[in-house]
This record gives structure tokens, C-alpha cells and sequence, in this order.
């Protein structure tokens, strides 16, 4: 790797180190709506409290898609910080661990760049998707 394949690797780490307040954005409002659900669940009415359970479900690929990005912050740190090597040994150690198959296709840096762009992109309209929803529930308990 070269200066300007760490330099990359640190402006990207730092970009999802960045959207890690998002987040914690998700994660709250999955914690509120399953509290809401848990709480006062039985006296809701029905469209509230499918609009609380389907945020707290939001909140299962709200998740995973966080601990993707979180697994990639700590790649592209290495890789910027040399304590990874190369992309080949990424490679290998990501098949190490079950993370990737075996036999696959080599991808280039801007590739995995912009691969984690993309999940960046899904996560936050997850947690755009449970916001707006969680407006509509609240808006929902004021109609009562």
C-alpha cells in the first residue's frame, strides 16, 4: 500500500468513526419504542403500536448493518495504520475468520471504499426510516 491507499483508508475510517452518531441515533430509537412496547404496550392502539414494534424491528438490521460498519472502521484503520499489511492479507485473514469465502475475486481498495460507502448509505436510511416512523407515532399518540 502506498501513501495515498493509507491516506484513503484513514479518510474513510474517519468518515465511519463519524457515523457511528447515527448510530447510537438507531440504537436509542429502537430502545424507546421496545420500551414504549414493553411499558404501555397493552393500553396502545393498534397503529401505534404497530408503528412502535415496527421501529423496534427496524432496529435488527439497524443492528447489523452498525456492527458491519464498525468491523470496517477497525479494517480500514489497520490497513492506514500498517498494522494490516495489504489488501491480500486482509483477504486471507477476513477467510480466517469465515468473513469471506475462499476463492473470491481480489477487489481493489476504491471497490471496498465504496462497498462500505454503500452500507453507510442502507444504514442511514434505516435510521431515517425508524425516525420517521417514530414521528408517526408520536403524532399518532397526540390524535388519541
Amino acid at each position: 500500500m502506498n501513501d495515498n491507499d493509507r491516506a484513503l483508508c484513514a479518510a474513510t475510517a474517519g468518515l465511519l468513526r463519524a457515523s457511528g452518531v447515527i448510530a447510537v441515533w438507531g440504537l436509542a430509537l429502537a430502545l424507546i419504542a421496545g420500551l414504549v412496547l414493553a411499558l404501555t404496550g397493552r393500553s396502545l392502539p393498534a397503529a401505534s403500536w404497530a408503528t412502535f414494534a415496527l421501529i423496534a424491528l427496524a432496529g435488527l438490521p439497524e443492528r447489523y448493518l452498525a456492527l458491519r460498519l464498525r468491523v470496517d472502521t477497525a479494517l480500514f484503520e489497520g490497513l492506514a495504520q500498517g498494522t494490516i499489511a495489504s489488501l491480500p492479507v486482509l483477504d486471507h485473514t477476513l477467510e480466517q475468520l469465515g468473513l469471506r469465502r475462499g476463492g473470491e475475486v481480489a477487489r481493489a481498495l476504491d471497490d471496498r471504499v465504496l462497498g462500505t460507502r454503500l452500507a453507510m448509505q442502507r444504514h442511514g436510511i434505516v435510521v431515517v426510516l425508524q425516525t420517521v416512523v417514530f414521528a408517526l407515532a408520536l403524532a399518532l399518540q397526540d390524535s388519541r
